[in-house]
């Protein structure tokens, strides 16, 4: 039986964040490969294996970095669909906005998020914040069973 490292998947239109999130989780030299996509609507193709991803294999991911501000579909409006599906619900989402809004924070946990992170401003914190998320939903956390 060979072994399967779940994904992680990194939904964010941002390209220097996404550089530094990926570079805060390299750090760690995890095994799971890590999948980039630049909205909410690539994202749900990719999570429901969809359009250019219908030939996708593997499973869900291990957890979701969401931003909440995309072009075409925002963070909050996957995460929407995310919850309604009940195979999806259990799936771990982070999170990972510069939004400090009281309103976004209450929609997200509302909504059934794992997590809310503000992005930080400086370089060095922001890998090191992706980091310490890494660490423990990669490594730490015991993530929900694969439906």
């Amino acid at each position: 039986m060979s072994l399967h490292l779940r994904e992680i998947l990194v939904v964010d239109d941002n390209d220097n964040d996404v550089e530094l999130m990926l570079l805060g989780l390299r750090v760690l030299n995890l095994a799971n490969e890590i999948v980039v996509v630049r909205d909410g609507a690539e994202g749900l193709d990719y999570l429901y294996k969809r359009g250019s991803y219908a030939d996708r294999s593997g499973e869900v991911p291990l957890f979701v970095l969401l931003d909440l501000h995309m072009p075409r579909m925002d963070g909050i409006e996957m995460l929407t669909e995310l919850r309604a599906d009940e195979d999806m619900r259990a799936l771990p989402v982070i999170i990972m906005s510069s939004s400090k809004e009281d309103p976004d924070l209450r929609r997200c946990y509302s909504l059934g998020i794992n997590a809310y992170v503000v992005k930080p401003v400086d370089f060095d914190q922001f890998s090191r914040t992706v980091t310490q998320m890494g660490v423990f939903w990669a490594l730490i956390n015991e993530p929900p069973p694969v439906v």
